[in-house]
């Protein structure tokens, strides 16, 4: 810990060894991904290296979608072409030469799948080693590992059993029970879901007037033929007019074969028909507007006979010392590492060992205070990174790649010196770590920096500096200049107009927490990651206070989504376009009259291979533009609309704000993208290759034109250069002067310096947080040196 310890005052001193030579190097030559423009970089095996330079400088590309992307297409090719088969199809990537490279494990930030049927325990070994150990030690003893699985189902069946006898073969019908530990009555996911029929259908029509209004049940497609040709009942007849049994077979009836157009098919009722095609989906995973349909029409309560544990009762009565499988799923990892310690089965200890060592882990890398049952989906992009790398951290492989996306997200200041430690033993086990961040304290213990620019987009996708930490320091790079940034405490804090009070708050773990949280002024939320900063805002805030609320949550909207249609932008584009070229605005729509015959106006073709993934490839017709070439002749200010989908914000702003394309409501809408730091990204790049932090400022650039009193930010510094920082507080100070209120859930001490009033959540994580540890202002909090956060903020400023 002492490297990690001395901070960011100073690069911390490798243990590492020097590579031998310069052969023992990653090679990287003419990189032409995304906005790299033909660079050559050579990287030290074995060693710390940490990709700096603002969002959108180059990093990801380099790192991820050149150097990552091309080491595992080149280990898929290592398979035999029938495993090939099974794995999704890598293209190489845009680069004329690589060489060094060795296996490389990706830990990013993409959310775990939302699957109802993922845990924590169950995305790491967490909860099979559990199962093994209630196996050996749980009384009464009920059977194999999978007795304690929420996910295998208890199933009797028959078949043939073959015996030899006297050298004789046999075969015996035998009668087998599988026992599983699924709940029976919620399947395993804890929940049973409630459906609202009047969603499903208008009781007022028939069926062929359109009765059904679930997403697809539409027109003379099959679902609807279906109904109308079952012979079950009139289809001309409205739903209210339906007998009871009527009623019962469109809603309920189990599966019947019934011909239609002398067609053979398979009639199912409503209900259950939405339970398997809707309800059995990853949520995340749905189209917008079947996942509207859901929330409007699905109510989740927990399993009245499992109480939400997903187990059935014969697993939840088998107990160790009095708790069940259930019980320790339950528990704060902290407190089942110590139950687990406390375990004394001689037959069991290589397994405890190894089960007690894992657990270790989650509590070292600051996630202890999760539970294994914690549902994978509500995990947070930093925590789900760091669940990842749970997995590696017992690794015995050594001479790997690990590729990490900025690890520090989510962290307190106090956490990022435990992730920095634990990414310099991965190093020193032998391994090279390449790691993209911007937090200074993570940038000290880089072996070497390769830092990337100097602009964003277009002005990015150059080296602008590489070598050591001290070096950087004192380069003239961007990053080079702002490395040892101090904010400072401000001189004098604005009076709260008011006060928005929360009284015995006991969401999550908080403890009947009372707070004022004051109006009027910039309050920032502190604490360690789990002590109950987004239980106080989010979950306990009253429903009257009319909060616009700005998470990093992925963005509702189809893979044709980008921030033009996001924020209205696209609609005086199109009529702009319309009236200097004396056309319709539907024309320069790529979703409408626009769009390319060959793609649909997606710019690529998707190719479904069967069993395989579905490959994209940009489109033939359109070279990936998206439009229909008529259209493209239409240009405005010299442009058409796809150039001017291809422009950045800030090239944006300089066209639409004078000349003949002067456009009033397209520069306004750009200035606050570029307000919220947002000017380098494209007016038409998919919103689902935006970052957490891209996708908050985003949506706070489209909440800003609301007419809200109350914003509450989680975490807006996420994936912001050293340098952005400043223009993020400038940005929040100008919404508190116009009158608004403003909370950030925040860990960066510079936002902490700027606030008027801090109020520090702890002391701890889980169960040992959840209370107020201090009200103040921030020169209060230095003075009193009484927590975590005061410590911290105190070493920051140098106080």
């Amino acid at each position: 810990m002492d490297n990690v310890a001395a901070g960011w005052h100073g690069s911390a001193v490798s243990t590492a060894a020097h590579p031998a030579d310069r052969h023992d190097m990653i090679r990287v030559q003419g990189a032409r991904e995304n906005n790299l423009k033909g660079l050559d970089v050579e990287l030290p095996k074995r060693r710390l290296t940490v990709f700096t330079g603002v969002s959108g400088s180059g990093k990801s590309s380099l790192v991820f979608e050149t150097i990552a992307a091309e080491s595992q297409r080149m280990i898929n090719e290592t398979y035999s072409a029938f495993i090939q088969g099974f794995m999704p199809t890598l293209s190489r990537p845009d680069v004329d030469h690589l060489d060094g490279l060795t296996t490389a494990i990706i830990v990013d930030q993409e959310r775990l799948g939302a699957n109802v049927r993922s845990t924590v325990g169950t995305v790491t070994d967490a909860n099979a080693l559990l199962r093994v150990l209630f196996s050996k030690l749980g009384q009464p003893h009920i059977g194999s590992p999978q007795a304690y699985s929420f996910n295998v189902p208890s199933v009797t069946g028959s078949g043939m059993l073959k015996t030899e006898k006297a050298g004789r073969v046999q075969k015996e019908a035998k009668t087998y029970t599988l026992v599983g530990g699924m709940c029976p009555r919620c399947e395993g996911k804890g929940t049973v879901s409630d459906i609202d029929l009047t969603q499903l259908y208008d009781e007022t029509k028939s069926l062929n007037d359109g009765a059904l209004t679930i997403p697809g049940y539409t027109g003379d497609g099959w679902y609807v033929r279906i109904f109308t040709g079952s012979g079950f009942f009139d289809p001309d007849k409205p739903i209210r007019d339906y007998s009871k049994r009527e009623l019962e077979d469109l809603l309920y009836k189990a599966p019947t074969k019934v011909k239609v157009d002398n067609i053979n098919l398979t009639y199912e009722g409503l209900v259950p028909k939405i339970q398997k095609s809707f309800l059995a989906k990853d949520p995340e995973a749905m189209q917008p507007h079947i996942r509207a349909f859901v929330e409007r029409a699905v109510t989740f309560d927990t399993c009245p006979e499992c109480g939400g544990t997903r187990l059935s009762e014969g697993a939840r009565a088998s107990k160790i010392d009095g708790v069940s499988i259930a019980d320790a799923c339950a528990m704060q990892l902290t407190d089942l590492a110590a139950w687990i310690r406390g375990l004394e089965r001689p037959a069991a200890a290589p397994l405890l060992r190894n089960l007690g060592h894992l657990l270790d882990s989650f509590v070292e890398i600051g996630l202890g205070y999760l539970s294994l049952d914690r549902p994978s989906g509500t995990l947070s992009g930093g925590e789900a990174q760091r669940v990842k790398m749970i997995r590696h951290l017992g690794s015995s492989l050594t001479d790997v790649t690990y590729v990490f996306d900025e690890p520090t997200i989510g962290l307190h200041p106090h956490d990022i010196q435990r992730m920095n430690s634990l990414l310099i033993s991965l190093r020193d086990k032998g391994n090279t770590v390449l790691v993209v961040e911007h937090k200074p304290e993570t940038i000290a213990i880089a072996d070497h920096v390769v830092d990337l620019g100097p602009g964003a987009g277009t002005a990015g996708g150059e080296i602008c500096f590489e070598g050591t930490v001290e070096d950087l320091r004192r380069s003239d790079t961007l990053t080079g200049r702002h490395l040892d940034d101090r904010a400072r405490l401000k001189d004098a804090v604005r009076s709260p107009s008011g006060v928005l009070p929360i009284r015995g708050a006991s969401t999550n773990n908080l403890k009947g927490v009372d707070v004022d949280i004051p109006l009027g002024v910039l309050t920032v939320l502190t604490g360690v990651a789990g002590s109950g900063k987004s239980s106080l805002i989010h979950g306990s805030m009253p429903a009257d206070a009319g909060a616009i609320s700005i998470d990093q949550t992925a963005i509702k909207g189809s893979r044709r989504s980008n921030p033009a249609t996001y924020t209205g932008l696209l609609e005086p584009i199109r009529k702009g376009f319309a009236k200097a070229t004396g056309t319709k605005p539907a024309l320069f729509s790529a979703n409408s009259e626009g769009a390319c015959p060959a793609c649909n106006g997606a710019g690529v073709i998707y190719t479904e291979l069967g069993f395989m993934e579905t490959v994209a490839s940009p489109c033939e017709e359109c070279e990936g533009r998206r439009f229909q070439p008529a259209v493209l002749e239409y240009r405005w200010g010299g442009r058409n609309i796809a150039d001017v989908l291809d422009m950045p914000v800030t090239e944006a702003l300089a066209f639409f704000g004078d000349g003949e394309t002067r456009t009033p409501a397209a520069h306004a809408i750009l200035a606050r993208l570029s307000d919220v730091g947002l000017g380098y990204l494209s007016l038409g790049q998919p919103l689902t290759t935006l970052s957490g932090g891209e996708r908050q400022r985003l949506k706070l650039a489209v909440a800003m034109a609301d007419k809200g009193d109350l914003y509450v930010l989680d975490e807006p510094t996420t994936g912001l250069h050293l340098a952005d920082v400043a223009q993020l507080l400038a940005l929040l100070d100008r919404l508190v002067d116009s009158g608004k209120s403003v909370i950030v859930i925040e860990h960066h001490q510079a936002v902490m310096a700027h606030a008027d009033w801090i109020i520090d959540l702890g002391p701890g994580a889980g169960h040992d947080g959840g209370r107020v540890v201090f009200e103040g202002t921030p020169a209060d909090l230095v003075a009193a040196g009484s927590t975590l956060t005061g410590r911290h903020l105190a070493e920051y400023i140098g106080a």
